[in-house]
């Protein structure tokens, strides 16, 4: 099983920057695609970023040329630096990781963080 401790949210003020954290850990053999989500209350969960294991990265609509995602593939560690934050931007982040739980297996499983919050406000 995976699991996914989130860090660095919090209030910040509009233009503001934030970075947030995600560290995976527990028995797993590989883990391929991890990436961040967000989710107002009455709202789907929506892809902020998510990047691949070969660093191939995607990015939702909303935050193209602000946000940027990374990872260490050494640390299982991925981060989200968002930049020049809106309250629009204002949610709950939750970290995907999809993980191979052992080697030579076909299936990826889904693991998803407790979440954190980000305001944007004055």
């Amino acid at each position: 099983q995976v699991q996914l401790v989130e860090s660095g949210g919090g209030l910040v003020q509009p233009g503001g920057s934030l970075r947030l954290s995600c560290a995976a850990s527990g028995s797993f053999f590989s883990i391929n695609t991890m990436g961040w989500y967000r989710q107002a209350p009455g709202k789907e969960r929506e892809l902020v970023a998510s990047i691949t294991s070969g660093s191939s990265t995607n990015y939702g609509g909303s935050v193209k040329g602000r946000f940027v995602i990374s990872r260490d593939n050494a640390k299982n560690t991925v981060y989200l630096q968002m930049n020049s934050l809106k309250p629009e931007d204002t949610d709950v982040y939750y970290c995907n990781a999809k993980a191979r739980l052992r080697v030579g297996s076909p299936f990826l499983n889904d693991y998803w963080g407790q979440g954190t919050q980000v305001t944007v406000s004055s």
